[in-house]
């Protein structure tokens, strides 16, 4: 699904980040239109979660500004609380899943409603992310330590989606999990767009799997944006080919 007109749902122009005297992005300018699914590829180090960081207020810019429906969140004299973002409807998957070890599956699920009062909305919607993840359902009162790495991302990306996001941001989903699982994963990540129009933002080292799921992607590299693109186009491009799909 991808809107190509009207306001972005979310805008980057000219970002820059900086951790110390390290610049982690520099001048960074991405759009993502509603109903896409938008890639950022790059080699570790390259400003890809920083990016996310940007987006969500973890961390304040150093220049530039970022844009939610087109209103600025973050600037060099402007900073939305991250918390206040999940309220406008962003959720981030981080890097590492980041489950709560000692709480069920159900418990994990649930805190992702943390800022939700309507009890019969997020009843339904804990049964939509067990129908999404029949696993998680058969696990339900199991602790999140003891799920797998794959069972825990999908935990992690539950959780987002129970705070109703119109937005999901998620950092290297495929990170350290089984190549099949991946696959239900990147099936899953399809059918959140496609059936429940959430704006994607996948973040990812994986870049055949980055391209294949989105739409658009932009490759970043040392924080700056080296190319953008048509996914299918970069799938062919040979600098993305030979740096980032082997060949």
């Amino acid at each position: 699904m991808s809107a190509v007109n009207g306001t972005p749902h979310l805008e980057l122009t000219k970002v820059s980040l900086r951790y110390g005297e390290v610049r982690a992005l520099e001048q960074v300018s991405l759009r993502v239109q509603r109903g896409q699914i938008v890639a950022l590829i790059g080699a570790n180090g390259a400003g890809k979660s920083s990016s996310l960081r940007a987006i969500t207020g973890l961390r304040k810019v150093a220049g530039g500004e970022v844009k939610l429906e087109g209103r600025t969140i973050n600037s060099k004299d402007r900073q939305e609380p991250a918390h206040a973002l999940v309220r406008q409807g962003v959720a981030m998957v981080p890097e590492g899943r980041h489950v709560f070890p000692y709480m069920s599956i159900k418990d994990n699920l649930l805190m992702g409603a943390y800022t939700r009062s309507d009890k019969d909305g997020i009843a339904a919607d804990l049964e939509r992310v067990c129908e999404r993840f029949p696993l998680l359902k058969e696990r339900f009162h199991q602790q999140g330590s003891s799920l797998s790495g794959g069972e825990q991302q999908m935990v992690a990306i539950g959780r987002a989606l129970m705070a109703r996001p119109k937005l999901l941001l998620l950092d290297e989903p495929s990170l350290g999990i089984a190549p099949q699982v991946i696959r239900l994963i990147g099936r899953s990540l399809r059918e959140i767009n496609q059936a429940d129009g959430i704006t994607i933002v996948l973040v990812e080292q994986n870049s055949r799997m980055a391209l294949a799921l989105s739409s658009y992607a932009y490759v970043l590299e040392t924080g700056h944006v080296a190319l953008e693109g048509p996914s299918q186009e970069l799938m062919h491009n040979d600098h993305v080919r030979r740096l980032y799909l082997g060949g």
